[in-house]
């Protein structure tokens, strides 16, 4: 795809932001369902069906998906997907992009063993490796954009709402 075919895709979409705000908005929705005495957590997400577990650090045998790595992959997933559409969109060339995920936790805060430590990731690196030929600024100005772009990168801001409540089931 190049970048006219993008615009031409995404042109009457923006147009229809700008006129209608409403139809900007989009609630994604997921579903754990944890029965009593397991310690995994069956997640449903439009049609796909994923079982979590506890990390090996945390007490598991490692054959479930962790939810940290999951958060971690979905940085990769969309940071990948956001590098190749501004990219197109800037017309920035390159052969190949990958980009290099980390994040560092330190268990003892989640295992409550030392309470001074944070619960969650201390820090996320991204690195972006390309093979190109575009000009160093191109470059810089893609990964700015990228970042800036990048919707699951920037719901990780320390000022994100987050609201939890609890309920009993209706029987």
């Amino acid at each position: 795809m190049d970048a006219q075919q993008l615009k031409a895709i995404q042109a009457p979409i923006k147009e229809r932001f700008r006129l209608t705000p409403a139809a900007a908005q989009c609630t994604f929705v997921s579903q754990a369902e944890v029965q009593a005495g397991s310690l995994s957590a069956n997640l449903s997400t439009q049609g796909r069906r994923i079982v979590a577990g506890l990390h090996p650090l945390a007490g598991g045998d490692g054959s479930q998906a962790c939810a940290a790595d999951m958060l971690v992959e979905s940085v990769a997933a969309c940071a990948g997907v956001t590098l190749a559409a501004v990219a197109t969109a800037l017309g920035v060339a390159y052969k190949r992009a990958r980009i290099e995920v980390s994040g560092s936790l330190d268990f003892r805060g989640t295992m409550g063993v030392d309470r001074s430590l944070p619960v969650g990731f201390s820090v996320i690196d991204l690195h972006f490796i390309f093979d190109s030929d575009a000009e160093t600024e191109r470059l810089d100005k893609l990964l700015e954009l990228t970042e800036r772009y990048c919707v699951v990168l920037q719901s990780l801001n320390p000022n994100l709402g987050v609201n939890c409540r609890w309920s009993l089931e209706a029987t």
